[in-house]
């Protein structure tokens, strides 16, 4: 099975929106035969997400930090847990364990998250789609700071056309099916 990373908050948020998004998403995820990589907690939006997969009989592995496995904050009826000792290595054991990267609404961590990810892809360390799921216009404003990097010659048209910010799961995933990686840059000395 064909797992994808999904980066969203430890908390629900203040709309309802945000909660019926990540079920959305959970149950999307089974119907379209992928498993769920996470951040393996039991609280927020991570919750929502895992539980509407496992509701579906789908396949959900969480990754979390020793540290918050101490604190009682994972999902303790996951399908796997993996526990690591660092932050940096939960984000590399996501990357590797999924096939594109979904970020739901989140904080600094969410964006951290998948910014990183998106990173990766730019400098060819990972293959893999990174998607802005922009549930309620959540990430409108991060969508004009990404084009505004290609407005003033941070990032190339041809990168910046390789990162969706979407409120389609559709189109989410025709995205993913029809997925190419940016070019490698060119350097000019």
């Amino acid at each position: 099975m064909k797992n994808i990373a999904v980066y969203c908050g430890s908390s629900t948020g203040n709309q309802d929106i945000y909660t019926t998004s990540a079920q959305d998403l959970g149950h999307w995820l089974v119907q379209n035969n992928y498993g769920l990589t996470y951040g393996g907690g039991n609280n927020g939006l991570m919750n929502v997400v895992a539980n509407s997969v496992l509701s579906d009989n789908g396949f959900v592995h969480g990754i979390i930090t020793q540290q918050l496995f101490d604190r009682h904050l994972a999902h303790t009826n996951l399908a796997k847990l993996d526990i690591v000792p660092t932050m940096s290595e939960r984000k590399e054991a996501m990357l590797q364990d999924s096939i594109a990267n979904i970020a739901l609404p989140g904080g600094p961590g969410t964006l951290e998250e998948i910014s990183e990810a998106f990173s990766w892809t730019i400098i060819g360390v990972s293959t893999h789609p990174c998607i802005f799921y922009n549930v309620n216009h959540y990430y409108d404003k991060l969508e004009s700071f990404f084009d505004e990097m290609v407005d003033q010659g941070f990032m190339v048209t041809e990168t910046r056309r390789t990162l969706l910010f979407s409120d389609s799961l559709t189109e989410i995933y025709n995205f993913i099916q029809s997925y190419t990686p940016p070019k490698l840059r060119k350097y000019q000395k």
